[in-house]
């Protein structure tokens, strides 16, 4: 007997019995677990809810069949989509649920494509009609890119649902600011550039050369030294201005007056001409002068 309790001693320590699963609770009530159903249990009607696939609309439902079944979206197969469908519809009004208008209009326009299909072409216009599918895979294909962009923008980082602002609040602080030594070196360097620029606006003041008429006579008797006759005009230069003309015109009325100048016009309007007196010509202005005494 011993040798045969140790055998299966032995049998035990190298097959060790696996743990027993313990059984799933079918609910949790006040925290203990539940795991046979009362026998007294009653459940209202309406006291469970069932939470199905939420859809935007009548294209997202349809959108959602054709997808879970790996389907193209350009080859729909009318009939069997309508079906499910439409048994999708049956089981949100079996569920109570409202439903919007848009997903029984749906239901007719499918129905309509599927009957369309369904029915024999007349034989003149078979290649003329376009499919009936082609305006529901238009919509679809349209709602399909507005939803991926819905998605692409949802997928972005959004304030206050990804990522929070942080703020702080930090007492005001009062700085005082030394303002730096200024040495002398450095404020004569910056008198030397306002005086720069104080030269910069400096005024130049142009005086007028004084102009002498006893001057402007002696001049003139030079220019006439030759004793020939030149032209009035010649005896003025225009770049002194009008100064220069007013004063070498009297001059040369002062050496008309003193009788050192004559002046002739051959016709009236004619050029006038000037020259200096010689000895001769005085001797007979006195003696015409004097015969006329």
């Amino acid at each position: 007997m011993s040798s045969e309790s140790a055998e299966t001693n032995s049998n035990v320590a190298l097959f060790p019995v696996p743990p027993q699963q313990q059984e799933m609770p079918l609910a949790t009530v006040k925290g203990q677990p539940l795991l046979q159903m009362p026998q007294d249990l009653y459940i209202p009607p309406d006291a469970l809810e069932v939470i199905l696939e939420s859809f935007e609309g009548p294209l997202d439902l349809l959108l959602y069949l054709i997808r879970r079944q790996n389907l193209d979206i350009l080859d729909i197969p009318i009939a069997e989509i309508t079906r499910q469908y439409v048994d999708y519809i049956d089981l949100m009004q079996d569920m109570r649920l409202e439903l919007a208008a848009d997903y029984l209009v749906m239901a007719a326009i499918l129905a309509e494509i599927k009957s369309r299909l369904l029915l024999p072409r007349p034989p003149g216009i078979e290649g003329i009609e376009h499919d009936p599918r082609a305006d529901l895979v238009r919509r679809l294909q349209e709602y399909e890119r507005f939803k991926k962009a819905a998605e692409d923008f949802d997928a972005m980082p959004r304030q206050d649902r990804d990522f929070f602002p942080a703020s702080a609040d930090v007492g005001e602080r009062t700085i005082t600011k030394v303002p730096p030594p200024v040495e002398l070196k450095e404020l004569l360097l910056a008198l030397k550039d306002v005086l720069k620029r104080a030269d910069l606006f400096g005024r130049h003041n142009i005086s007028r050369e004084a102009l002498s008429v006893r001057q402007r006579m002696t001049d003139v008797l030079a220019h006439l030294e030759d004793h020939e006759f030149h032209l009035f005009e010649s005896l003025f230069t225009v770049e002194e201005g009008r100064l220069g003309i007013v004063v070498t015109f009297l001059a040369i009325l002062e050496l008309a007056k003193e009788n050192l100048l004559d002046i002739t016009q051959n016709d009236a309007f004619a050029q006038i001409y000037v020259r200096t007196r010689t000895v001769t010509a005085e001797a007979e202005a006195e003696a015409e002068i004097e015969a006329e005494s």
